[in-house]
């Protein structure tokens, strides 16, 4: 006979994404004027006495002291709670409620708001566990019922013992009153839920740390809501990407670690062996070395524009799409060229750095006007286009050059060949990719091209210009004044020094790649490449991946979604179908896409297979990954 099992789940910050009674206290402290501290004191005491480090009654009592609390406050807290209810809870809610017999609430919050939120998930009244408020004659909250066992310290403890479940019993808890029950011997297990905080002293405690309840879920073998186990995808994120990046993942149930910068060869081989996304920004080198070590990885999500950085064909042969942020921060690229550009023409860095020395240099010349002048563009792409029309609205006649035919837009014109733009415009600004013939297209001989006293930007790629050949003819002062964002060499971290021959030159503005290092560019972009990535990992769409062939495809209802990553060679889809056929099974939904190196194959079965018909499709020769969506 299967052994009955119990859980016991704690409220704040577990069932719920906050603490009710710091958010109790946004809506009661509402127009005091010492608000934001008494919230800052309010949060202490809760942290507190989470980690044990204060007493819970009294943590209690000072808690309601600060808030000033009446019963009218309740009804805005209760609609607040009910939308910040744990999401893993919420997509699990069927758990709930074909459990709701062997389901406690054990809680030191308040059953006056925590009824009502747990009834949202089929939770029985009278298995909530918790504290009772003391009101005045006015209705206002003076205190709480200390004859409540929860009220006391060890209070959780006392109570379990009382109820004598019979069976196995599991605590999940974000608190060290959780743990507490485990460390008093009534529970089997305790589980620190860390999907909304994480304290260092429960989780050191805890049988497991489960970042979502799907973790939990999949640990005891139960059903869930999610298709994918993605408790169990791991995530590493480089370079300090944006923290919306992060939330979103976590959000998502991902296991997800942080390392500030980037890692060398040697590092990112050893870190990377057990990972599944890898997040990375410009710096880290994403070689085929690398790679070698990846077996789990999946996906790689480049929080940048470009992706010179990631060897895109080894990714291919190991069945790892890769996605980056193409558009998201393009504006602030624009935005630096436009502000570069004035700057340089008007000779500001050299006025600048002097002020700064205590010279007074009042004086027009060489300090010149950009409108009516002849702006050259190399790359008119998302960022060039852009600019074309910025740079225009401002004043500027605009030509531009580009190896792919684009659309000029406004007045722009298309100039036939580069020495044909160098010898014409006066400022020349780079917007081109990493490709290996973009390496040093500009060096000593078009630099020569220029027009004696014209200017120069590159905020690309630091490989598109010969350093030595720009040294020499800023020096020279053939070109007036340059610009430049990107580096042939870069440190890996801001500890590192820079080192570069053009420290010193005369109008020239260095800056440490930040061309699209504004916080609007990486909040985009954090939203952005997850987005991306999670769609993959979900339903098997590769819209916007680099490296494989792109696919849009619907939402999986009521099937299962084979997909099959292959090399790019005949026969494989009608040896595919010829295993479904002799499996008698039922295909409702068929996409297929190509490039030169791979086939990218999705197939939705509507009925039920077994695992010989998948070591079948594992197995045609030429498959380099295979994986099941349900």
């Amino acid at each position: 006979m299967e052994t009955k099992r119990n859980y016991v789940i704690d409220f704040d910050s577990t069932f719920t994404q906050v603490e009710a009674l710091d958010v109790l206290g946004e809506i009661s402290l509402a127009g005091a004027k010492d608000k934001d501290a008494k919230l800052a004191e309010l949060k202490s005491l809760t942290d507190r006495g989470m980690e044990g480090k204060l007493a819970f009654r009294d943590s209690l009592r000072e808690r309601l002291d600060i808030l000033e609390a009446e019963e009218k406050h309740l009804e805005p807290l209760i609609e607040n709670l009910k939308t910040r209810i744990s999401k893993s809870f919420r997509r699990n809610e069927e758990f709930f409620r074909e459990n709701r017999d062997n389901i406690y609430i054990m809680s030191n919050g308040f059953k006056e708001f925590i009824i009502p939120i747990v009834a949202e998930l089929g939770v029985k009244a009278e298995h909530v566990f918790a504290n009772d408020f003391v009101f005045d004659e006015n209705r206002k909250i003076v205190g709480f019922n200390t004859e409540n066992v929860l009220s006391s310290n060890n209070g959780k403890v006392k109570q379990l013992k009382s109820l004598d479940l019979k069976g196995d019993v599991y605590v999940i808890g974000d608190g060290y009153t959780d743990y507490e029950i485990k460390a008093a011997g009534l529970a089997n297990k305790f589980y620190a839920f860390t999907e909304n905080v994480e304290r260092d002293k429960v989780t050191e405690n805890a049988d497991h740390i489960t970042p979502s309840f799907d973790e939990f879920l999949y640990l005891n073998k139960m059903n869930k809501a999610i298709s994918y186990p993605k408790n169990r995808i791991k995530v590493l994120l480089l370079e300090n990407v944006h923290p919306d990046a992060v939330a979103i993942m976590k959000e998502e149930g991902y296991n997800v670690q942080t390392i500030p910068g980037a890692l060398d060869e040697e590092e990112l081989s050893e870190q990377i062996k057990d990972v599944h996304v890898l997040g990375i920004r410009s710096k880290t080198q994403l070689t085929k070395k690398v790679l070698e070590n990846a077996n789990r990885l999946m996906a790689v999500g480049a929080f940048c524009i470009g992706t010179n950085q990631i060897d895109l064909e080894a990714c291919l042969d190991k069945g790892i799409a890769v996605f980056n942020a193409p558009y998201s921060n393009t504006r602030s690229v624009v935005e630096l060229a436009i502000g570069e550009i004035i700057f340089l023409m008007r000779n500001l860095p050299d006025r600048i750095g002097e002020m700064h020395k205590g010279i007074w240099n009042k004086s027009a010349n060489g300090s010149f006007e950009v409108r009516g002048k002849k702006l050259g563009i190399v790359g008119y792409g998302n960022i060039g286009a852009q600019l074309s029309v910025m740079a225009e609205s401002i004043g500027f006649d605009v030509y531009y050059y580009d190896l792919v035919e684009r659309l000029a837009l406004g007045n722009a014109t298309k100039c036939s060949s580069l020495d044909e733009l160098l010898q014409t415009v006066d400022i020349v600004t780079f917007h081109v990719d990493g490709r290996k013939e973009n390496k040093n297209i500009i060096g000593d001989h078009e630099l020569s091209q220029m027009k004696d006293g014209s200017y120069l930007l590159n905020l690309s790629r630091g490989s598109v210009i010969d350093i030595e050949a720009l040294h020499k003819h800023i020096s020279s002062r053939k070109i007036k004044g340059a610009g430049v964002d990107v580096f042939p060499k870069e440190p890996k971290t801001n500890n590192e020094e820079f080192v570069s021959k053009l420290k010193g030159l005369p109008n020239v503005i260095l800056t440490p790649h930040i061309g699209g290092s504004t916080e609007e560019a990486q909040e985009n972009i954090g939203n952005f490449v997850p987005g991306k990535i999670i769609e993959y990992i979900n339903t098997g769409g590769t819209t916007n991946s680099v490296n494989f062939p792109n696919l849009q495809l619907p939402r999986l209802e009521d099937a299962h979604r084979l997909i099959h990553i292959h090399h790019n060679k005949p026969g494989i889809i009608a040896h595919m179908n010829r295993i479904l056929a002799a499996n008698d099974i039922n295909v409702v939904g068929q996409h297929l896409k190509t490039n030169e190196t791979i086939g990218y194959v999705i197939i939705d079965i509507n009925k039920e297979y077994d695992n010989d018909m998948i070591k079948e499709l594992k197995g045609i020769e030429g498959t380099i990954r295979f994986r099941v969506l349900y």
